[in-house]
């Protein structure tokens, strides 16, 4: 399950959607170009999972290995077509997501790893200044993988423990021996790859916040360097949501959700793991640096059935069905099913969305000039926003930099919304 930060919601922004076909490059800025800044991380889908867990919303279709093959070779079609937009420097970062990339073939992964290494430049995750991770399943992590991922360059794996009980696994309908998350921590390390993080959730139905504080325990324990931690989300379309709404369970309590969410600081922070975003854990300097990306709103492409990209204010989300993005194309580009171009108020919005996440905060100035370039009157509506937030203590504004308290995080949604509203030109 990836993080998939860029397909949240834009909430009141403009959308500025459009059907369009594959090739949606082509009309991008070239280098050279004014504001152009050059691409330099990628994602990656791989849609195969051995069973779809009842909470996941990401595209993923339960795996027989019968169209991993057709997978690959659609896939280096499509990264041949996009490499030329990383051009004269290497690859930053690259993630590569799911569904369960760990499930691939082990001899498709070193065929897919050599392709990769032949498109982009890949000397800075190769010698580590740069970062490139790969997400696991415990039970589909094996010594002949992690080997093949080290020789290829993989410098950080991502293992979706979720939790370390039983009865909770069950709930979530995640099929693992929690006893495996440390095993493919174990082997991650004698592989050589040495950076680790760890997911897990919170606010599953019957959990106690006694049952969060052992699982803690358990990440703790491992000795990773970065640990996430989701609230569980009640996604459209899901099994949860429709077994929740058949009234098979209830939903956890907010102040058990937020008695949970405070622990979790508190005990990670004890541990020397810092928040640096609301729902992920580092110690210093080991934070992920591609979905910080995200979170700055920065330039990443993408790859596979479902991936989405963002190119200078061009967003665009590859078709999701597997069977419709391997249907071939001249060009090599997938099919794309939405494309949002260039829009000062969306990208305002998404600055102040995403980074309001972040421990580093908005700058202020930033913002507020941002808004100026919208609407003559949107600084002063903004502002009035921030100095209401700020009023109840959900925001700080020292330093120039607007920052979600502690217990502002656990309004971030709201407080997004209502700072996006503010910029919008559709005013009442």
């Amino acid at each position: 399950m990836a993080d998939d930060t860029s397909n949240r919601s834009l909430g009141q922004c403009p959308s500025g959607r459009e059907a369009s076909a594959g090739g949606v490059l082509r009309t991008l800025p070239a280098s050279g170009e004014a504001g152009y800044r050059a691409v330099r991380s990628l994602y990656i889908h791989v849609p195969f999972c051995f069973h779809k867990c009842h909470y996941c919303d990401f595209y993923s279709i339960v795996d027989t290995r019968v169209r991993q093959r057709e997978f690959l070779d659609r896939l280096v079609r499509e990264l041949r077509a996009i490499s030329p937009w990383v051009v004269g420097e290497p690859l930053e970062t690259i993630f590569v997501g799911g569904g369960t990339p760990s499930l691939l073939a082990v001899e498709l992964w070193q065929e897919f790893l050599i392709e990769l290494d032949r498109l982009f430049d890949l000397s800075r995750v190769r010698s580590g200044a740069g970062e490139f991770t790969v997400e696991c399943n415990p039970e589909t992590v094996t010594p002949e993988l992690l080997a093949v991922l080290a020789s290829g360059g993989v410098g950080r794996v991502s293992v979706g423990a979720q939790s370390f009980d039983p009865r909770h696994l069950k709930t979530l309908e995640r099929w693992h021996d929690p006893q495996n998350v440390e095993r493919a921590i174990d082997l991650a390390r004698q592989a050589g790859i040495g950076r680790q993080s760890i997911d897990l959730i919170y606010g599953i139905p019957g959990q106690s916040v006694e049952d969060w504080q052992r699982d803690l325990e358990r990440a703790i324990g491992l000795g990773t360097e970065h640990v996430s931690c989701y609230c569980l989300t009640y996604e459209p379309n899901t099994a949860m949501t429709r077994r929740m709404q058949r009234g098979e369970f209830e939903p956890a309590p907010d102040e058990t959700e937020a008695a949970m969410f405070r622990l979790t600081a508190e005990m990670l922070g004890r541990a020397g793991l810092t928040r640096y975003e609301i729902s992920n854990y580092a110690r210093q300097g080991a934070h992920c640096a591609h979905n910080m990306n995200y979170w700055r709103n920065g330039n990443w492409l993408a790859a596979g059935p479902s991936a989405s990209a963002h190119v200078h204010g061009y967003r665009w989300k590859n078709v999701q069905r597997l069977g419709d993005w391997l249907e071939q194309s001249d060009d090599g580009f997938a099919t794309v099913t939405d494309l949002e171009k260039p829009d000062r108020a969306r990208s305002l919005c998404e600055r102040m969305m995403l980074g309001i996440r972040l421990d580093e905060g908005l700058s202020a100035a930033e913002m507020l000039e941002a808004a100026s370039a919208i609407d003559l009157h949107a600084p002063a509506r903004l502002l009035a926003e921030v100095e209401a937030y700020a009023a109840v203590g959900d925001l700080e504004t020292t330093g120039g930099v607007w920052r979600l308290s502690e217990e502002g995080q656990l309004r971030a949604d709201a407080v997004a919304s209502d700072l996006m509203a503010a910029i919008s030109t559709q005013q009442v």
